[in-house]
């Protein structure tokens, strides 16, 4: 049986991957804040498909959770960082800035760190079985948007961070694969249900997406096909015309 650890697995995307991998055999472990969403899953399918445990990515206990949940799903094959806030800040709410550098980035490095660390250590990885860490970062990440500062920097962030970490697991022949997925607008939480956004997907579609890309252990996966010809746009775009380009929103 295949298995999954998800970090942000109590709503979106990270139980929308949650719920495809587990209809398709795997036992996964969710982790998240809200203890009643967690334990609503697990009763659903059962303690032997889904295991759990409340986490914070924010708090230095985070890695004592993830320990835990690791004593129960074993040398799993995955590892999803689904966790992540964003909104729309023109005002530049600090806080709201703060609070969302604080959980892309500090609590992703928290998390994807402690999980590298523990392969080093487990026996059962080797060349046959290698673990596959994936992040979900976001389109958003390709160019600072100014409606969003510190949402488009802190994915921006988590890329950069998984360019090295795959170049030091290379140099360290560690028996792990770095995945980056970005996705679009998906309809989940994380989105303002006043505005309208284009090219909106579901979370139940987004999550196919995802999971096929950790099954195939891709490097980067941009999806849909509109999503992969709007980023192409993004990047022929010089970096003094779009700081001019004042009407683009997300």
């Amino acid at each position: 049986m295949k298995q999954a650890i998800i970090i942000g697995a109590t709503s979106g995307l990270g139980e929308a991957v949650a719920r495809q991998l587990i209809g398709e055999g795997w036992r996964v472990g969710i982790a998240g804040r809200r203890e009643h969403r967690l334990e609503a899953l697990q009763r659903e399918y059962g303690r032997d498909r889904v295991a759990y445990r409340v986490m914070d990515v924010m708090l230095p206990s985070a890695t004592e959770a993830l320990d835990a949940l690791l004593e129960e799903v074993s040398a799993p094959d995955v590892l999803l960082y689904a966790t992540g806030i964003g909104r729309q800040n023109p005002d530049l709410e600090e806080q709201m800035e703060i609070r969302t550098v604080q959980t892309n980035c500090e609590g992703m490095v928290r998390i994807v760190d402690h999980f590298i660390n523990y392969v080093k250590r487990t026996p059962r990885y080797d060349t046959k079985h290698r673990a596959h860490i994936a992040v979900i970062t976001s389109v958003a990440g390709t160019m600072g948007i100014g409606q969003a500062p510190a949402y488009s920097a802190t994915k921006s962030m988590q890329s950069a961070y998984l360019v090295a970490l795959s170049q030091l697991i290379r140099m360290r022949r560690l028996p792990i694969t770095v995945g980056d997925i970005r996705p679009g607008f998906v309809a989940t939480e994380i989105l303002n249900p006043e505005k309208h956004y284009p090219m909106l997907m579901t979370a139940q579609s987004a999550a196919r997406h995802i999971v096929r890309s950790l099954k195939r252990r891709q490097r980067i996966t941009i999806f849909d096909w509109r999503y992969r010809l709007l980023v192409g746009f993004w990047r022929l775009i010089p970096r003094w015309l779009w700081e001019r380009l004042t009407m683009v929103k997300n």
